[in-house]
């Protein structure tokens, strides 16, 4: 069959553009210059012999026949990825995750090697982020992130996450993986050294660690017990969680974290958890994926396992023991 279509790049320009209404941002992620994208556009509309987008000062807009082509032209791609991993699927795969720093070192990577060994046809690429995954852009199947699904509602009260989880909904799958619930962890040192916690209210008395990704944790976390940071309270700041525990560790203060970061800390000692962990944040943790990579079977195979060992977590009632030790009274 003789098929007219427009070159490849010409629609993959196109479906970037109409995702980021953005000729710069489209070409960002197929590492082409501004004018590239537009040219391959404006080849595009010629071929078609209409106009696709409306350029104003500041900003593109679909016009009526673009919206209409972009719907089609996004399954038409999404129906080639999908056949594409399926005649590729009977050799070595590659799966590129994209895992959050801190949850890929202390959750993630001492439990991965079960699941190579036991698929040793496929092949896990873990990369780390916390920026908004771009699952359109082929970086990455499958991500973890926190935060919240668009419309989805959670206690008023319940400490803010503000992290967004990927830059476009649009044609993308969720599932929950576990509930991000807030810690606050100390040294067992630092407890003899200034004091037991048997309430909130005796927190304050230590200095507070906070993290940049959860910057209002503790002040969310303490307006539930009807107290404030203290203006003077000094805090230390850290970029990311595996530097927020290991200040932790060397008794610079106590830190607030999602209780998942402490699951490799059973047993240890090094940290305890003087207060129940009963405190859901307005979010979770979940698996993020394109639509079309659900019926690839080394994907589902990968979220299915990724799943099975979330589920393994402590639930909220019994998580007080996952790194509680004896405190001085």
């Amino acid at each position: 069959m003789n098929y007219r279509l427009p070159p490849l790049l010409s629609l993959r320009a196109f479906e970037a553009s109409t995702r980021h209404l953005s000729f710069t941002k489209a070409g960002e992620e197929l590492h082409l210059t501004q004018g590239a994208i537009s040219r391959q556009i404006r080849l595009l509309e010629s071929f078609l012999g209409q106009k696709l987008f409306v350029r104003l000062t500041r900003k593109i807009e679909l016009t009526p026949a673009g919206l209409e082509y972009c719907r089609s032209v996004q399954e038409a791609l999404d129906i080639i990825s999908v056949a594409t991993r399926r005649a590729v699927r009977d050799t070595h795969r590659v799966i590129t995750l994209d895992v959050l720093p801190t949850l890929a070192t202390w959750w993630l990577m001492p439990r991965l090697a079960q699941f190579t060994e036991a698929h040793r046809d496929i092949e896990v690429r873990l990369i780390s982020s916390i920026d908004p995954v771009n699952l359109h852009s082929e970086e990455a199947d499958v991500a973890i992130r926190v935060g919240k699904i668009p419309g989805q509602r959670h206690d008023r009260k319940a400490p803010r996450i503000d992290l967004d989880m990927t830059e476009h909904w649009k044609g993308v799958y969720v599932e929950q993986l576990f509930q991000d619930v807030l810690v606050p962890v100390v040294s067992p040192q630092l407890v003899e050294s200034i004091g037991p916690i048997n309430s909130p209210e005796d927190l304050l008395q230590y200095r507070l660690i906070n993290t940049a990704s959860r910057r209002h944790a503790w002040s969310d976390w303490l307006a539930i017990y009807g107290l404030r940071v203290p203006v003077d309270s000094n805090p230390l700041d850290f970029g990311h969680f595996f530097m927020t525990l290991q200040a932790a560790r060397d008794a610079k203060g106590i830190a607030i974290v999602p209780q998942v970061l402490l699951a490799n800390y059973e047993g240890r000692d090094e940290l305890v958890m003087p207060l129940p962990a009963d405190m859901p944040s307005a979010g979770a943790y979940y698996l993020l994926m394109r639509e079309s990579a659900q019926e690839d079977k080394a994907i589902r195979l990968l979220c299915d396992w990724l799943i099975r060992e979330a589920s393994r977590l402590p639930t909220i009632e019994s998580q007080t023991t996952l790194v509680k030790a004896d405190v001085p009274a």
